[in-house]
């Protein structure tokens, strides 16, 4: 989500773009899954893993959670969400304000995690992330960065001045025990006070100084073992101050040559620094295709990864985004999202519900032929490539 708007709906919202709540590849093809089940049981006669994760053989609904990120509500995860956990059908967690008392209780938190997916035939750390972008919107309050990208982009020295943020990022995650930050943000804000400049979210109007800065933030943070992620791909910086994905659909009308020539030019950047995760925004771009990004092809095949060579794991914006009120429940959002060449699935209503949803419909599509074994299990391999590496 990318509102930071200061309502009682947000509060509720996952906003996994940023929005402060208030106190808010490796691949391989595996063998023909056996059919998907509940979630008491695994089957004991399912495919082979994709390379990067277990070496055991997990059944549809195993492998679909593991391209699930789920939330809950409350400061204690709930009894469910621990069981799919162990289960191991759930790929990770994200945290937001209402979940966070203070780092001490968060990093209980996560040992409750982690012991349950020590119970897990999936033998991979689970991906553990809030955004924690700086100046306001800070999940873990009081933690670095302390100064918006605006200001860091406004700084004698960006791109010093960044990688100070990313190393305080990841210090401040770790000391949580989090290995994932959904920052930075490498919108190209196009004028003072639109949507991505109102909150100090965007480095500047001017692409290189995004590029610079944003490259040097992702650097230092996964240098120092927390991964980024660059968002909202292929950029929103073109968005007016009051279009807002989280609660209704956005058409962004900008050119093939704007997008491609500065929206687009800060994750050249990013992809060279080795960025781990990009974030596809939901706002259409008709410049591209008459989908939202995230279930367009278009968008993520053939712009993100065929054009800019990107090679690892994309992550949706927030399922339950109102920019997707005309695409269906949990279930189908997360099917098109997959097909469209989305990895990892955000489910952060902070429900455990919309995840399993997510998860059944996913297995579902994988063992009647709508989404391909070697396409769903090329996408686990990256996800679970990434598990590996921060584990």
């Amino acid at each position: 989500m990318v509102a930071v708007l200061l309502t009682a709906a947000c509060a509720l919202a996952a906003c996994s773009s940023g929005n402060p709540a208030p106190t808010s590849g490796a691949s391989s093809a595996a063998t023909s899954p056996a059919p998907a089940q509940s979630s008491n049981a695994a089957s004991s006669a399912a495919p082979s893993s994709p390379s990067g994760s277990s070496s055991a053989k997990l059944s549809a609904l195993q492998l679909a959670g593991q391209r699930v990120i789920y939330s809950y509500s409350g400061l204690t995860p709930p009894a469910s969400l621990l069981k799919l956990i162990r289960e191991g059908e759930v790929g990770g967690v994200i945290f937001f304000g209402p979940n966070i008392k203070s780092t001490s209780q968060l990093d209980g938190v996560v040992k409750q995690l982690e012991d349950a997916a020590a119970q897990s035939p999936v033998h991979l750390p689970l991906l553990l992330m809030t955004d924690q972008e700086g100046g306001e919107i800070r999940r873990i309050q009081g933690g670095a960065p302390a100064q918006t990208e605006r200001q860091i982009g406004e700084s004698a020295n960006p791109a010093t001045a960044a990688a100070q943020a990313g190393t305080g990022a990841a210090n401040t995650l770790k000391s949580a025990g989090l290995n994932m930050n959904l920052a930075p943000v490498l919108d190209v804000f196009s004028s003072p006070g639109d949507f991505d400049d109102q909150f100090g979210r965007s480095y500047s109007s001017d692409p290189n100084v995004v590029s610079a800065a944003g490259a040097a933030f992702i650097k230092a943070q996964q240098s120092a073992g927390v991964a980024a992620t660059a968002k909202h791909f292929p950029g929103l910086g073109t968005a007016p101050t009051k279009a807002d994905t989280d609660f209704e659909p956005v058409t962004l009308n900008a050119s093939l040559s704007r997008l491609r020539s500065v929206d687009e030019e800060p994750y050249k950047a990013a992809i060279a620094a080795g960025v781990d995760v990009v974030m596809v925004s939901w706002a259409v771009y008709p410049a591209l295709s008459s989908r939202p990004a995230g279930l367009s092809s278009v968008v993520v095949q053939q712009e993100l990864r065929d054009r800019l060579g990107f090679t690892g794991v994309t992550v949706t914006d927030a399922l339950e985004a109102g920019a997707l009120k005309a695409f269906g429940g949990p279930g189908p959002r997360a099917v098109d999202a997959a097909e469209a060449g989305m990895d990892l699935i955000m489910c952060s209503s902070q429900d455990p519900n919309q995840g399993e949803q997510a998860t059944q419909a996913l297995a579902a599509a994988l063992n009647n032929g709508t989404l391909s074994s070697s396409t769903f299990n090329a996408a686990v391999g990256r996800v679970n490539s990434l598990r590996q590496k921060l584990g």
